[in-house]
């Protein structure tokens, strides 16, 4: 049988974020299992009820044969043969009648009776124990924040103690509830597989009892599967039994550690800090202004990934961006009378984010921790050593960077560094991005870029020169090649990326780019996408900034050889462009965009165009196809299926940036 998937009962206790996004897994799988044992149940209490049914009726029919008997037939003369015959055949159903009540009382014993005790046991005690480990996971919360707002100026011992030991209380609560209902969800995964197949080996084996009495027909090679099914759920339940005893006996030695792991700030006066850490992850405080007076704390997951500080919610699957570590100070702040509370400043002086610490210790090697982070430590060859040679005295940690002449010189190293990794961020390994059947299409380890599209502002900053050029970013000549085009569609799109290819043969080339770009973006946890109006005429392809209206960039649609919509995701679509280099070379890539549309319909736009620019060439052909095409109010090719009745003119604008 394959491995189990099984939740980890050494993290039970520390109830991360990642061990909360595994278990939304687990409940997921139950849920799915409650909803398809009810229907599995409704299917087999069907049979079963069919089962009785037939009793009924074969019961019925050995009554109605030998009541032939007593029918006043007004011709019945020599019915006498008849009579005997249904008399033998009536003997023979009330037979088949004992096997059917048999196989009906079989089906009821070994095919209902497990899985309604499988849904009435198992299901709901999962349900039972996750309704616990709720009600636990919220009262531990609710005991942390009250020992939060414990008062550091007017400490009352009585009070602190009291609220220690509920926290603790809490905690060992939370932990034991955490523990049963991670046992029973990993006792699920094995009980399932019992459960399904259980009621089907009764089902089969009072099938074949019904026709080897009935018929003395009987496979031996069916009596052997039965048989190896039959092993097979005897080595579950053995498996199953083993299981149990491992984790009960795991949930006893997590439930034997000293009292020191529930009870929050347990060694105030020397509590061991580590001061080189490069690397943190927990949970804080974060204050939060709901008003000009009024905060609100709210505690988070927080961690520390290269120079920046991450938050993840309980239960979410990523971290997102709370502040940029580099070249900021950290320092101890009191506010609002709490205890370990501390304030990360951006390099500008202004003032950022504050937290609170749960203890001493965790509030001390916070603070080392996003010191030597915003000192940039990471980025050297050995930063543990470095860590350890300017952390050696160090309590608590102020960056003293703060003119904007110093901050400025201390971010070239820095950015330099950023910028290579934003190019190695391009190169995507070649085990990762190709495959060996794909290399006529996308030379191994080929870059791909993700920023092809030129935000307006450097758009225009390009374009400031001797030539005036027109605030939208649009010159005369453009205009007029609009007007002239006898095809304009609009769309909004979102640029993913874009590659070299060595061939445009076929559109394989297309979805071969479209899946290495959406593997980079996955790998290189790419979520960040530019929004474009994408133009599509007759002479050409532009993307357009849809605030600004400025042409971030151009496509000849001569040059373009492929274009092709993704099979399954009809979002997805694709083009090949096939340019002429300054030595006289030909350079082909391949664009991969997402639509709020159908991309076959942006296809279609293309495809369009390019028959336009073929008619074009001879005004008979151009003449029946705008026969044969619907035409705009002002003369110009109109799509069927036009966005601007689906979208309105111009699609509504969901903002610059957006998820990919």
């Amino acid at each position: 049988m394959p491995a189990v998937d099984k939740l980890l009962l050494e993290e039970a206790l520390q109830d991360s974020p990642q061990t909360r996004s595994l278990l939304s897994v687990f409940e997921e799988d139950a849920g799915t299992l409650t909803d398809y044992t009810n229907q599995l149940l409704q299917a087999m209490q069907r049979v079963y009820g069919a089962q009785n049914e037939m009793c009924l009726a074969t019961q019925q029919l050995s009554k109605q044969l030998l009541a032939y008997e007593k029918q006043n037939f007004a011709l019945g003369k020599g019915d006498e043969e008849v009579i005997s015959t249904l008399h033998y055949f009536s003997k023979v159903v009330d037979e088949l009648n004992i096997l059917h009540s048999e196989l009906a009382k079989q089906l009821a014993d070994t095919m209902v009776l497990p899985i309604i005790q499988f849904r009435e046991k198992d299901l709901t005690e999962v349900s039972t124990l996750k309704d616990l480990f709720g009600l636990a996971s919220n009262e531990h919360d609710l005991s942390m924040a009250k020992y939060s707002r414990l008062p550091k100026r007017r400490e009352n011992e009585k009070l602190k103690t009291e609220v220690v030991k509920e926290v603790a209380n809490a905690r060992r609560k939370q932990h034991l509830s955490s523990l049963q209902y991670y046992c029973a969800l990993n006792a699920l995964q094995y009980r399932k597989r019992i459960a399904m197949m259980e009621p089907m080996l009764g089902y089969t084996q009072g099938q074949i009892n019904f026709f080897k009495k009935g018929a003395e027909m009987f496979s031996k090679r069916m009596d052997s599967f039965l048989s190896s099914v039959s092993n097979m759920v005897q080595s579950i339940q053995g498996e199953l039994d083993a299981e149990a005893d491992a984790m009960r006996v795991s949930q006893q030695d997590l439930l034997s550690v000293n009292e020191s792991v529930y009870t929050p700030d347990s060694d105030v006066t020397s509590p061991a800090i580590n001061r080189n850490l490069i690397q943190k992850a927990g949970y804080l405080n974060l204050r939060n202004k709901t008003g000009l007076v009024t905060t609100t704390w709210d505690r988070l997951y927080f961690f520390t990934q290269g120079g920046n500080l991450m938050c993840q919610p309980r239960g979410a699957v990523a971290g997102g961006l709370i502040q940029d570590l580099d070249n900021c100070s950290v320092m101890a702040v009191d506010c609002e009378d709490r205890r370990y509370c501390f304030q990360i400043t951006t390099p500008t002086g202004k003032s950022g984010i504050t937290l609170q610490a749960e203890s001493k210790k965790e509030y001390e090697e916070w603070i080392c921790a996003i010191n030597n982070i915003s000192r940039q430590i990471y980025l050297t060859d050995n930063p543990e050593a470095v860590a350890i040679k300017l952390n050696q005295t160090a309590l608590q940690a102020v960056t003293p960077i703060t003119s904007f002449g110093k901050k400025h010189e201390s971010l070239r190293p820095s950015q330099n560094v950023k910028n290579m990794e934003m190019e190695s961020d391009k190169i995507i390994p070649k085990e990762l991005s190709t495959k060996p059947d794909c290399t006529e299409l996308i030379a191994p380890g080929t870059p791909i870029q993700f920023d092809m599209v030129l935000p307006a502002t450097e758009f225009l900053d390009q374009n400031r020169g001797g030539r005036r050029t027109n605030p939208f970013g649009e010159s005369e000549d453009s205009k007029n090649d609009e007007e002239d085009s006898l095809l304009q569609q609009m769309f909004v799109v979102r640029f993913l990326g874009s590659m070299a290819v060595q061939s445009d043969d076929t559109n394989e080339v297309i979805y071969e780019a479209m899946r290495q770009v959406l593997a980079a973006r996955a790998i290189h946890n790419i979520f960040r996408t530019t929004e474009s109006h994408l133009m599509v005429t007759t002479k050409s392809l532009r993307l357009i900034d849809p605030q600004t209206q400025v042409t971030r960039t151009t496509f000849e649609l001569a040059s373009v050889t492929q274009f092709a919509a993704h099979q399954d995701n009809k979002r997805l679509l694709g083009f090949v462009v096939r340019v002429t280099e300054s030595l006289g070379e030909e350079s082909m890539s391949a664009n991969i965009f997402e639509s709020n549309t159908e991309g076959e319909k942006i296809c279609y736009a293309i495809s369009l165009g390019k028959e336009i620019i073929e008619a074009q060439k001879d005004p008979e052909a151009l003449a029946q196809l705008m026969m044969s095409m619907p035409l705009t109010n002002d003369g110009k090719f109109k799509l069927l299926n036009d966005q601007s009745e689906e979208d309105g003119a111009i699609p509504e604008e969901r903002g610059e940036e957006s998820e990919a």
